[in-house]
């Protein structure tokens, strides 16, 4: 260890020299002779352009000198930094600026001057402009000649550390490899065996055999290594059983579901077939019994006594809501089953067509509805429109003594809109707030209202088929009833506005709900 940080300290020593002299060779020395080419090419356009500019008069041959002299001072100065470490060389460059100042101040501005005055420069003239630029030249290859020594020295001493550099490390992996040969043969006793061990002895668990105990002898280390492979391979044992298990219960409920499944189909199979039954093996007797009754209260009426008379009607009442009942029925099982697709639904055109089919019975009770602005949602639009009759219908008949007041109201909520309507009716006890959305389940005897008991059941059932909920808010203020229900929200809508009274119009027959 020793000799190896011996020799790192005197290769860290010799590769930072190597670092320093080759970002001179590469970086300073390069950087200087380029732009000392590049200001000798420059300096020699100038020379060029104003001899053609003397010879021809022509303004466009002084350009590359202007252009030389902006450029010239910035790259005078990045030479003079590149220089900073080298005084000779800059001692010469300073030489050669001065002799090209003087051509430029001496010759080449006062021949610019005199040629655009309309003088002409004379052989002689032209002679001793070049004498002096031949000047600037011997500078410059002076300059030029030290700046290259210079380099060569650096370029050499570099080559030099480079070359102790390489026998440093030459003896440093001499003497590692003879130390790591000593420790080999150690490493090998005490860790790489055991640890090879080791591992083949989770490779073979690793295979499946996880029944397979691991045990190894070694060095402490090893041997609480194996120990903990050891717990861990007891702990995975422990968890297959319990996957086991799992799984095992997983296709139990799988093949549960399937038979679910099964029966579900044979249940729709079926309520379709009484679907079909109810709707024409049973109504077609039914008609005739309803006609038939109709026809002898029609035939017979005064001719038999009070009682018959009575049991007539009781039989064509009970025809009637027979048909109806089934009516309903059909109704409420298609709902969800018999779907023609989800659309784009504008509830405000809804609830004007549930307010036309209510015309009557709003015009009848003296009824005034009033509703926020809606929203539009995705549904069946015919659904929807029964879910407003039914709750409206449900507000103009169960009302109290004062002409009936229905709101429709909603707001956002999240994801949803929240649906609230509200009446001024004889309202529901909160012991039935359930009990109300089952079917066929009334609150008032027939004779009080009119009704089959599935207008709130179907309400709930078309909701949910919409992804919301409904129920009967029992802490709402004031008297009457409030039922609320959501419905998903389909994209970016506005907030609900300020309620605008809509008082019903006369329309078509109305068709009520009922509670």
């Amino acid at each position: 260890m020793a000799l190896v940080l011996a020799g790192l300290a005197v290769g860290a020593v010799l590769l930072t020299r190597t670092r320093t002299e080759q970002a001179r060779v590469t970086g300073d020395y390069y950087d200087a002779t380029v732009l000392s080419d590049d200001l000798l090419t420059s300096l020699v356009d100038q020379e060029t352009a104003v001899r053609g500019y003397a010879l021809t008069r022509d303004p466009a041959y002084l350009a590359p000198y202007r252009a030389a002299e902006e450029r010239g001072p910035a790259d005078f100065a990045t030479l003079q930094r590149k220089l900073e470490g080298s005084p000779q060389a800059l001692d010469r460059l300073q030489v050669a600026a001065r002799a090209a100042g003087a051509w430029q101040r001496t010759w080449a501005e006062p021949a610019i001057a005199d040629v655009r005055t309309g003088g002409t420069l004379s052989g002689a003239d032209l002679d001793r402009g070049r004498t002096l630029f031949d000047a600037v030249r011997r500078e410059y290859s002076a300059y030029r000649e030290v700046l290259g020594d210079e380099r060569d020295e650096v370029r050499d001493a570099l080559s030099r550390d480079v070359g102790l550099l390489f026998a440093t490390l030459v003896a440093g992996a001499l003497g590692a490899l003879g130390a790591c040969l000593a420790l080999l043969a150690a490493l090998r006793r005490w860790v790489t065996g055991p640890v090879e061990a080791l591992a083949t002895e989770t490779r073979t668990v690793a295979a499946g055999d996880l029944h397979h105990p691991v045990h190894v002898e070694g060095p402490p280390e090893i041997e609480r290594l194996a120990a903990d492979v050891e717990a861990m391979r007891r702990g995975l044992l422990t968890q297959l059983g319990v996957l086991e298990a799992a799984k095992a219960e997983v296709e139990a409920s799988r093949l549960q579901l399937e038979e679910q499944a099964r029966e579900l189909q044979r249940s729709n199979t079926e309520l379709e077939q009484f679907a079909y039954v109810a709707s024409h093996d049973l109504q077609e007797p039914l008609r005739k019994v309803a006609s038939f009754c109709q026809m002898l209260a029609r035939r017979y009426e005064g001719q038999l006594d009070e009682r018959a008379d009575q049991y007539i009607a009781f039989a064509v009442d009970g025809a009637k809501r027979m048909q109806q009942l089934i009516n309903d029925l059909l109704a409420f099982s298609r709902v969800g089953r018999l779907s023609s697709g989800f659309a784009d639904v504008d509830l405000e055109a809804c609830l004007a067509v549930a307010l036309r089919n209510l015309s009557a019975a709003l015009e009848e009770s003296g009824a005034v509805v009033t509703h926020d602005p809606l929203p539009t949602v995705s549904g069946e639009a015919g659904l929807l429109t029964q879910v407003f009759q039914n709750l409206v219908g449900n507000g103009v008949k169960f009302r109290g003594d004062e002409p009936p007041r229905v709101h429709l109201g909603v707001e956002r909520a999240g994801d949803e809109w929240l649906f609230c309507c509200r009446d001024n009716g004889i309202g529901v006890e909160p012991e039935y707030a359930e009990r109300i959305f089952v079917i066929f389940q009334r609150l008032h005897a027939k004779d009080a209202y009119e009704g089959t008991g599935i207008g709130l059941a179907m309400c709930k059932k078309i909701v949910e088929h919409h992804g919301g909920r409904i129920w009967l808010d029992t802490a709402a203020p004031g008297g009457g009833t409030t039922f609320r229900f959501t419905l998903p929200v389909v994209g970016p809508q506005e907030g609900a506005a300020t309620a605008a009274p809509v008082t019903a119009a006369v329309g078509a027959a109305a068709q009520e709900g009922d509670r």
